[in-house]
């Protein structure tokens, strides 16, 4: 009885044994599997490069040739022909190199730059390109996934439920306006870098040009500036850029990450990092983004600060916005991971609330929409919209010099806002 009772156990043994052998062989396997699909992901992202620059920030940018770029992976862009620059121009821009006479605290018009500008520039003829480490795939819950935003991250003010907090953890404090086509906007907007209490959340302020209902068929392009450890590994304040036209789920992602935007500036790169920021009491930097839609071409261009055409969104990505946008946005969103009834300590904007004011609290600024003539003009009937006001808020208001502006933000987390 004894040894049959031995040889069941050393049985049992033997199998338990190559059971966990063959979990670890699994375990190996999809590890190498994994391993692969991010190296032939990377390949895919980081172009051959004529020149690579190392940032201070630990970046590297990579100079790749402009027709090398991501953008012509895309099957229809195989045989486009690089527009090197928008057939108009939009009418009627605020000059930003003026500081703006009132508020009267400390301003500053010195000029936002990157910081891998230190230690050199891209030729001519190159785009520079944020090169793709393993870690930056690997914080992505999948390879398919990274670069991505998550679905439902887009606030709907007035018929909006209120609920969309619940379903999507992403919270805002934006001024907006709709009823009208719309052909672009521009904002000045101020640059923070907001604390960010875990790193699956992110803080961002951007200008969202929106298009169709918002459901599986929104059409949207983004742009601003972002904190987000998940996507960058720090927390850096980052210039970045964004497009969907199937509300975030197939199509899209940010800057370069997926083939879409095509880049034509060799100075500036998407996702790269933005400095100086903006200091609480201190001086205030700005950076401007201007996107408008050539009426000739039909592309969605993009203009960073007065000097800087990056390139354009060619409009077969799109179908509400190949003609035009029905709504547009302006304001600061983050993401709340915390669980049901708890609130993050993620800051949006300064981290501090707008009845602050100026040198405290953050602000868009010369907030503007481009008309079916190409003109830019003040938006009329401007809305606000955020989900917890004593979390964040918004506060409009317009002067001469500072034309439609607002502030916004705040610091998450606090006695009113738990």
């Amino acid at each position: 009885m004894g040894s049959r009772c031995g040889a069941t156990l050393l049985l049992l043994f033997s199998l338990l044994g190559l059971f966990s052998i063959s979990l670890s062989s699994a375990a190996r396997l999809s590890a190498s599997r994994q391993k692969l699909e991010v190296a032939k992901h990377l390949n895919r992202l980081n172009k051959p490069a004529v020149k690579t620059i190392q940032s201070p920030d630990g970046d590297i940018i990579d100079c790749v040739h402009v027709s090398k770029q991501p953008a012509f992976d895309h099957p229809f862009l195989k045989d486009h022909k690089i527009q090197t620059r928008p057939s108009f121009h939009p009418e009627g821009l605020f000059d930003d190199s003026k500081i703006p006479e009132k508020p009267k605290e400390k301003s500053s018009a010195s000029p936002i730059t990157q910081l891998w500008h230190v230690n050199g520039r891209c030729p001519e003829d190159t785009i520079p390109i944020r090169r793709t480490k393993e870690d930056d795939v690997l914080r992505a819950s999948s390879v398919k996934r990274y670069g991505r935003k998550k679905h439902r991250s887009i606030p709907k003010p007035r018929s909006a439920q209120p609920d969309l907090i619940n379903q999507s953890g992403h919270q805002h404090a934006i001024a907006y306006v709709e009823g009208d086509k719309y052909y672009g906007a521009k904002a000045t907007i101020n640059v923070w870098e907001p604390k960010i209490q875990q790193p699956n959340e992110f803080s961002l302020s951007q200008l969202w040009i929106l298009g169709g209902s918002f459901g599986q068929d929104l059409n949207s392009i983004e742009a601003g500036w972002q904190v987000s450890p998940d996507l960058y590994g720090d927390n850096n304040t980052r210039l970045f850029t964004y497009w969907t036209s199937d509300a975030y789920q197939a199509t899209g992602c940010y800057n370069l990450l997926c083939s879409g935007f095509i880049q034509v500036n060799s100075e500036i790169a998407m996702g790269a990092s933005i400095s100086p920021v903006s200091g609480y009491r201190n001086s205030q930097y700005d950076i401007s983004i201007l996107i408008w839609k050539d009426p000739k071409e039909g592309h969605w261009w993009m203009q960073f600060g007065n000097n800087y055409v990056l390139g354009y969104w060619p409009s077969f990505l799109f179908s509400y916005l190949a003609d035009s946008a029905s709504m547009i946005e302006w304001g600061g969103e983050v993401v709340n991971s915390e669980p049901e009834g708890q609130h993050t300590s993620t800051q949006m904007g300064s981290g501090h609330f707008p009845e602050e004011g100026f040198g405290k609290a953050s602000y868009f600024r010369n907030i503007q929409v481009v008309d079916s003539s190409n003109n830019l003009k003040a938006p009329k009937d401007i809305g606000t919209f955020t989900e917890q006001s004593n979390c964040y808020d918004v506060q409009t208001g317009s002067n001469g010099d500072w034309g439609h502006y607002f502030y916004y933000g705040g610091p998450g987390k606090n006695q009113n806002c738990q």
